[in-house]
């Protein structure tokens, strides 16, 4: 049996200024299908996307959390319950049945850039 896989083109929007996302801070950005993503610079350079979202709360408001690592896995933190998310799988560190979507991001001159198309993370 054969199976083949079909990949969609990855598209690639201007997500802000290179020089907004500084370390450590976090970015709001609105998809163009109206999906909030929070882009994230590690100190080491590291561009990050996960849902905006905090699925504990239903709120907007990953993007304002605590970046971190939790034994070398840089994590974001809820500003509101302080859960711990992977920010290079989305998969939360508090709850195995609990993550976030995860974009690919890049920075492209001095534009960070974000795909349009979210990456699921299976638990």
């Amino acid at each position: 049996m054969t199976t083949t896989t079909q990949t969609r083109p990855t598209t690639w929007i201007d997500a802000c200024p290179a020089a907004r996302l500084r370390p450590e801070d976090g970015v709001a950005i609105l998809l163009p299908d109206r999906t909030q993503a929070a882009l994230f610079r590690t100190r080491d350079g590291h561009l990050y996307a996960v849902d905006n979202i905090d699925p504990y709360t239903g709120a907007a408001v990953i993007s304002r959390g605590i970046v971190g690592d939790r034994a070398g896995e840089p994590t974001i933190a809820s500003p509101m319950l302080k859960n711990v998310f992977s920010l290079r799988t989305g998969q939360s560190l508090d709850d195995a049945d609990v993550h976030l979507n995860t974009w690919p991001v890049r920075q492209n001159g001095t534009t960070v850039q974000i795909a349009t198309g979210a990456q699921e993370s299976t638990p």
